[in-house]
């Protein structure tokens, strides 16, 4: 679950529930962070906010080597960032690792895969990524460690999904 501070912040908290047969496990609170303006319920191309709701988890990818996730992984050149964040932050690196957020994306394809069956003005490319200490343009990221952590975690036999929003939001 990644919950946001308020509606229009870019500051997050990501906790990996596992269900178990005694019910829900909750893991470590990690910092994260969503995008720029915050959330919201109908997103829109370069409106910079991420999206709210609850998305499937199908699809990883990264330019460095799948560091062992049960998710199919497309490394690939494709997944590189350049240049600098919202608050001057270098975006080098932040695509190592992602995990595609089914989004407005068709699951089954690379996390780099730029069809939209909501349509182009409903945004794209929504994924978990590594964190460059700022505001992202929609996405969620965390830190090095932790997405690691998150694509080995991730079983595609368990149907993980992410519930991602503002803590109000979330407790509706």
């Amino acid at each position: 679950m990644v919950s946001g501070r308020d509606r229009n912040a870019p500051v997050s908290t990501a906790v990996l529930y596992e269900r178990t047969g005694a019910g829900w496990r909750a893991g470590a609170s990690r910092p994260a962070h969503n995008a720029l303006n915050g959330w919201t319920d109908h997103h829109r191309e370069g409106d910079l906010r991420s999206p709210i709701g609850v998305y499937t988890l199908t699809d990883a990818g990264g330019r460095l080597p799948d560091p062992g996730t049960r998710l199919p992984y497309d490394r690939s050149a494709g997944f590189t960032a350049g240049g600098a964040g919202f608050e001057g932050e270098p975006l080098s690196g932040s695509f190592d690792y992602v995990v595609a957020i089914d989004y407005n994306r068709r699951p089954g394809t690379s996390p780099l895969d730029r069809t939209r069956p909501l349509g182009p003005d409903r945004g794209g490319g929504i994924w978990l990524h590594i964190d460059h200490g700022g505001p992202t343009r929609g996405c969620v990221s965390l830190g090095r460690g932790p997405m690691k952590e998150l694509l080995r975690a991730l079983d595609p036999a368990r149907e993980p999904v992410v519930v991602m929003g503002d803590a109000a939001s979330l407790e509706r």
